[in-house]
């Protein structure tokens, strides 16, 4: 949002302070930051007084229920408050340094042990004040903890005691953070901090002021205190970023005209007459929400997410179909040629009985012409196609990205859909867009993205917040439940190969992925080889195996694909190449090696290769070691990628996963996608509320200042263009 907003508030040296003010105030206004250690808080990240402000606190200590060296049981994690009585430092017999530090809480002692942390003996002094949070275990009879987490506190008082984030490299303790916090807040007295949400949405929501939220986050009296000034500032970070995603849709809505297709005729009536199934209730739905879209000018921008096999290549056939009605054009780009062809394969099938109106051809009338570009089109064939999407007469284009390379143009292409949409970059997927603005019409196309991998609901709505999103929640009638094994011992694996084996003489496929091995394709090939030699000379040995991997020339990875589908390959060797969009019904194994090595996202993908017909399918999960790791558990308890959406979300972290960082840091601060859906919720209504009355902010200056001092103009530039 460019902003022409003149600070008007920070003018008036009597006014509250808003955060631009705060960013704006030097650490040398905060007692005792000298030079040294205002050269320290820089490194720790810390430039102004609003970056020590919100330094929050990583944990509170509450001093009115503290638990005692007496009340440690062995095993259980806990925190207690001591004072070092000595510390000394010891070589191993290996050579590597021990520090030894004996603590006390008055009543009783407590031995520390320190492994390659020689700097500990100087830091922890005797008479020194400390947090100790760590797994304490029996030795020689009595308790003691090793590399345990230490907090240096200080004769800092109060109930309710924070603790804060330590820099090793810059020495800053939490007792200094803290002193410096409290005199920054004291010098914020007098003016106030500003409050520039609405009051009708703080009080709507039971919100305490940004005033108290700063202050009892730092100096809570009670839990309840830093709970409720948690959740006001967390609703703050993420009112922030709904407020730049609404705003720049709602933007970008005003200043584009897009088509208004007509979602009734011929082409989409003879399209749902000829499916030899019925489409399912979420299907319904969801066309429903997207023909809404196209029948409006305001070009569509939608987000389809559905779980593996959820029928999301049907819904985007009825969604290009509408553009090609009206005598546009539609496309579909993937990210490989692998799952390009697959699209050509299922969409030519779909659509072979079509007709649409031709004066030029004798009966009025011809078939829909459907072409597939990527990088192995060459020479005659692929002039005759990017003729056809010049002079209009190829209706539906399916390709990589090799659509959007220069010398594509389309005659008047209506509408784009993006599959596996976050395996591309934010400027091959705009590039697609602005390849339909420079057509005859000039208009904007609508746009649908599609993922398979099914999104948490609060990550949709800040990821995605850009987007209106549509959820296949159902599975087609006639899917049989996939058999998910953990599998370890030789003994389970000799099992596992002779199931196989009898699958295969019942005239069933396999596909056998090899290890993902982080950050080099070649290493992952030389897997692929290998385990492919080991199966045809071995486990599988007298049965015809294929090996497909990233590194094959376009040619060879089609003929062993064409091979697959055929049935005659039984067994395909594959690297993650396979993760998407491959459709072979007929196959009804997937052995997974070294599972432990992919994410829950991956596993889910690679399992949906199976399942995709009426027979019973089973996946293997392989791995080298005897404890499950959390990944391959919960793909054993569940099929239901939103389940294992919200699982991979818990167990993964957030980390910059809206990829929009406020002032250079990660994405949020206090807000979490894992524990905050109700704030998420209430933030993304709000902002759509906010943004239809007021789409500019004209009213509420101090808001809108606040986006162009958090969000850089990359960031805004992402957020449109994702």
């Amino acid at each position: 949002m460019d902003n022409p907003c003149i600070h008007i508030y920070s003018a008036l040296s009597n006014s509250p302070l808003t955060l631009r003010d705060l960013d704006e105030i030097g650490l040398d206004r905060i007692h005792e930051a000298k030079e040294k250690k205002k050269a320290a808080l820089e490194n720790f990240g810390i430039q102004s007084v609003l970056d020590l402000l919100e330094t929050y606190p990583r944990r509170y200590i509450d001093r009115t229920n503290m638990i005692t060296i007496a009340d440690l049981e062995p095993g259980v994690p806990a925190l207690v408050i001591v004072t070092v009585e000595s510390s000394k430092l010891f070589t191993t017999r290996n050579g590597k340094p021990m520090v030894k530090v004996v603590v006390t809480d008055g009543h009783r002692k407590l031995s520390i042990t320190f492994f390659n942390q020689k700097w500990r003996e100087k830091e922890l002094q005797p008479g020194m004040e400390v947090a100790v949070f760590g797994k304490p275990d029996l030795y020689s009879g009595a308790l003691q903890m090793t590399n345990p987490v230490v907090d240096r506190v200080g004769d800092q008082t109060g109930r309710i005691l924070p603790i804060y984030p330590q820099s090793e490299k810059s020495r800053i303790t939490t007792k200094e953070l803290g002193k410096w916090i409290v005199d920054a807040l004291k010098k914020c007295g007098p003016r106030g901090i500003a409050d520039p949400v609405p009051q009708s949405v703080i009080d709507a929501h039971e919100f305490v002021s940004r005033q108290v939220a700063f202050h009892d986050i730092h100096l809570p009296e009670s839990n309840d205190h830093h709970i409720a000034a948690r959740r006001r500032l967390a609703f703050d970070e993420v009112l922030r970023v709904q407020l730049m995603l609404v705003g720049r849709k709602a933007q970008w809505e005003r200043e584009s005209a897009g088509f208004a297709h007509d979602t009734k005729g011929h082409l989409i009536d003879g399209f749902m007459k000829a499916l030899p199934f019925p489409l399912t209730g979420a299907q319904k739905r969801t066309i429903k929400e997207i023909y809404k879209d196209l029948a409006s000018p305001r070009p569509m921008h939608r987000l389809l997410q559905g779980d593996v096999g959820s029928g999301k290549t049907l819904v985007a056939v009825a969604t290009m179909l509408a553009a090609v009605q009206g005598g546009h054009q539609a496309a579909i780009m993937a990210p490989t040629e692998v799952l390009a062809d697959q699209h050509a394969i299922g969409i030519r099938g779909l659509l072979d009985s079509l007709q649409v109106s031709d004066d030029s051809q004798l009966f009025g009338a011809r078939g829909l012409r459907i072409e597939l570009l990527t990088n192995k089109v060459t020479g005659e064939q692929r002039k005759s196609i990017l003729a056809g999407l010049a002079d209009g007469s190829v209706d539906i284009a399916i390709g990589t990205h090799a659509l959007i390379q220069d010398k594509v143009s389309f005659k008047s292409l209506g509408a784009v859909v993006v599959d596996e949409q976050h395996r591309f970059g934010v400027e091959q997927r705009s590039r697609l867009r602005d390849k339909a603005q420079e057509s005859e019409h000039g208009l904007v196309p609508d746009v649908l993205v599609m993922t398979a991998t099914p999104i948490p609901r609060t990550a949709a709505m800040t990821v995605y917040g850009d987007l209106d999103v549509s959820t296949l929640d159902e599975l087609p009638p006639g899917r049989t439940p996939i058999v998910t094994t953990w599998v370890n011992s030789p003994v389970e694996i000799e099992a596992m190969w002779a199931s196989v084996r009898a699958r295969l003489d019942a005239g069933e496929q396999v596909y056998v992925v090899c290890p993902l091995i982080e950050e080099s394709e070649k290493l992952e090939v030389a897997s692929a080889q290998e385990t492919y030699d080991q199966l045809t000379h071995a486990d599988l040995a007298g049965y015809t195996v294929g090996l497909l991997h990233g590194r094959m020339a376009s040619a060879e990875k089609e003929a062993v694909m064409t091979s697959f589908r055929k049935n005659q390959t039984q067994v395909l060797v594959a690297t993650t190449v396979i993760e998407v969009g491959v459709d072979v019904p007929n196959s009804t194994s997937m052995v997974i090696l070294d599972a432990g090595r992919f994410g829950i996202a991956q596993l889910h993908q690679l399992r949906g290769r199976v399942g995709r017909g009426a027979l019973q399918s089973h996946c293997y999960l392989v791995t080298q070691t005897a404890d499950a790791s959390p990944r391959v558990e919960a793909l054993v308890a569940s099929t239901d990628g939103f389940v294992l959406a919200e699982e991979d979300l818990r167990l993964r972290g957030e980390g910059t996963i809206m990829s929009v960082n406020q002032k250079g840091e990660s994405d949020l601060t206090l807000a979490s996608l894992q524990r905050d859906f109700d704030l998420i919720q209430w933030a993304r209504e709000d902002a759509v509320s906010i943004i239809a009355k007021d789409p500019m902010l004209e009213t509420l200056p101090l808001l809108r200042d606040e986006l162009d001092l958090l969000f850089s103009a990359e960031d805004e530039e992402f957020l449109f263009k994702s």
